[in-house]
């Protein structure tokens, strides 16, 4: 029986979404993110006992894990670690990075441009079996452009110098009374997981995204991926450009506007690539 069932998740720096498939149906649910790059197997090991185990009402045969940080078999490790000591039925355990099963999930078998854009972002050419190309992004401190964390580091960064609209400098001032320039700079660098801290500050834009001046921070933003991204695959004006991500789904209509100003065509978006995946593996 164990054969008959499977584990897929997608997973980012801030959550990870989980969807298991047996003969009883479907269940969905979520952890807090898994990133190997910032997390050793003895960390990420409390996560799946305490948020993913109480959800698995079937003997897991097969997991496919799709996660950020999981770039090769020496990065993914302690996933690996991890997922085998948890989860013992599984006779099958594959892990690959978050591009991978974004792609699979957005294209499917067929060849597109794959991009995400949550807390982090990333992006892919995809010949609708593998991955032929990606535009490296740098990650959070040198990269990451258009993802919730650039939105907003570059948001605080206006903020604590005096760059915002006065009425949205008191504003989130009220909001968030403990940013100041010594509590971001400890949270910068010396605290874990940055990118999670200023990505927390994009739901300050989506509550606000009627303001002009935070509208045209997004619009920048985007027009920086695609322009440092996208543009740079030969083949972006000839195949759709999909996307996932909850800062790609919530600023969809900014994005799509960015995408045909350029001329290209925008295809799937997704909160989340696990409706794909769960056609593709089925």
């Amino acid at each position: 029986m164990q054969a008959d069932s499977y584990l897929i998740a997608d997973s980012g720096s801030t959550k990870t979404d989980w969807v298991l498939k047996s003969p009883e149906g479907e269940c969905s649910f979520q952890s807090a993110g898994i990133n190997p790059f910032y997390q050793t197997a003895e960390e990420i090991i409390p996560v799946l006992e305490k948020e993913v185990l109480p959800n698995l009402t079937w003997p897991v045969g097969k997991i496919y894990f799709f996660g950020a940080g999981c770039a090769d078999e020496q990065s993914s490790r302690p996933v690996f670690e991890a997922l085998t000591k948890c989860i013992a039925t599984a006779g099958t355990i594959e892990i690959a990075s978050d591009m991978l099963g974004a792609a699979r999930g957005l294209c499917g078998h067929e060849p597109g441009l794959a991009c995400i854009l949550g807390t982090g972002a990333n992006n892919a050419y995809y010949d609708g079996e593998n991955i032929v190309r990606s535009i490296g992004s740098l990650g959070f401190w040198l990269g990451d452009e258009g993802s919730g964390s650039h939105l907003g580091k570059t948001l605080v960064v206006h903020f604590l110098q005096n760059e915002l609209p006065e009425h949205l400098h008191l504003k989130f001032a009220a909001q968030f009374p403990e940013v100041h320039r010594l509590s971001v700079l400890d949270n910068a660098y010396k605290k874990p997981y940055p990118n999670r801290y200023f990505a927390s500050f994009s739901k300050f834009i989506a509550l606000n995204r009627e303001e002009p001046f935070l509208e045209t921070l997004v619009y920048h933003a985007f027009t920086l991926f695609t322009e440092k991204y996208i543009s740079k695959h030969q083949e972006a004006q000839s195949v759709p450009i999909h996307f996932t991500g909850s800062i790609a789904f919530y600023y969809q209509d900014i994005l799509k506007s960015v995408l045909e100003k350029k001329g290209l065509k925008p295809g799937r978006i997704l909160k989340s690539p696990l409706e794909g995946l769960l056609l593709y593996y089925s």
